[in-house]
């Protein structure tokens, strides 16, 4: 990817080498590589094109674009379904999963960019929700 070329991963053999090369950086100081992506450039931040944009409402400064590739959907998917297990753990509570649910999440109305589909991350996330819920 450009990005690991312009950070020498080539050459990282240790964590201490990768933390060395690779800043932690906030959203701001990766736009650059972003909106290459949003573009419709490949190969910029992971290889090949994400499979979806999660566009962010932008509290603090304007929408931001977050790619999603098809090897990080399940982490979003197990965050949420770690989320509801957590609650049960906590508290006990679990006999609201014998009815009916409701999910309160962004539409899972999708759009396109640069051949990208894009929308809200709880949107995306609802085209995952497991059979069980």
């Amino acid at each position: 990817t450009e990005f690991g070329k312009d950070h020498g991963f080539r050459n990282i053999s240790s964590y201490r080498e990768y933390a060395a090369r690779v800043p932690v950086r906030d959203y701001e100081e990766l736009k650059p590589y972003v909106e290459k992506v949003v573009a419709g450039e490949k190969d910029i931040l992971w290889p090949g094109k994400p499979l979806y944009f999660a566009k962010t409402s932008g509290t603090t400064s304007g929408a931001k674009y977050i790619p999603l590739t098809k090897e990080s959907m399940p982490t979003h998917i197990d965050a949420a379904r770690n989320a509801i297990l957590c609650y049960i753990n906590d508290t006990g509570k679990a006999d609201f999963v014998d009815g009916k649910m409701i999910f309160l999440q962004g539409s899972p109305e999708l759009d396109e960019k640069n051949g990208i589909k894009l929308g809200r991350l709880s949107g995306i996330a609802a085209h995952y929700v497991p059979g069980y819920l």
